[in-house]
Parts: structure tokens; sequence; C-alpha cells
């Protein structure tokens, strides 16, 4: 729990920077750790891998699952019923387009007939 303590002192309050100065540090020291904002240590930041979105139109739903994994991607099926036939369905829209810069680990959003 952030708790934040602030005292003025009459014959000081033109000095605005003397009390907010450690009230912001203060808060900044209990919030950033939170938020796991990464304080400066820049080899610690993990580069994630990009990649062309698949081309998935016209192919099976299951097809398009096998190629989206094997990227490392998420499939995502918009327009889903519980009875698609993955073996049948055929994509018919995906977004992001076919060749489009992505990271690895993003979704695919995929619409069927």
């Amino acid at each position: 729990m952030l708790k934040l303590t602030l005292t003025l002192c009459s014959d000081k309050i033109h000095q605005g920077g003397g009390v907010a100065a450690p009230v912001g540090g203060q808060v900044f020291s209990e919030v950033l750790p939170y938020l796991e904002v990464n304080q400066g240590n820049t080899e610690e930041i993990e580069k994630i891998e990009e990649i062309q979105a698949p081309d998935l139109l016209g192919k099976t739903i299951e097809e398009a699952q096998k190629i989206v994994k094997e990227r490392g991607l998420e499939l995502v099926i918009e327009n889903e019923t519980e009875k698609l036939d993955k073996k049948q369905a055929i994509v018919k829209k995906q977004i992001p387009n076919t060749g489009i810069t992505i990271k690895k680990g993003s979704k695919i959003y995929i619409t069927y007939e």
C-alpha cells in the first residue's frame, strides 16, 4: 500500500521544490517497482524477436493453427462457433495482414467461412 505524507511549513511555501522533490522520490521509489519498471539496467531488457505475419488466407483453420504455433504466435478465431470444423473451415480474413512485421508472441485474428 502506498503511504503519502506531506507536511508544509508556512515560512517555506515559496520553496516548493524542497517539499516536492522528497515526496516525488518517495512516490516513485514505491510505485516503479510495483510497475516493474527497469531502473536503467539495459542488459536486463529482453529483446523480442520480430517476424513477418504469415499468409493464412485460403488455408484451413487446422493448417493456420499449425503455422502460427510454429512461428511462436497465437491464433484468435473471431467468429468461432461450437459447430466449427477446423479441418473444413477456410480462413477468409486475417489481421495483421500477410507480411506485416510483428513481435513473436503476438496474436493473429482470423475469420473463416
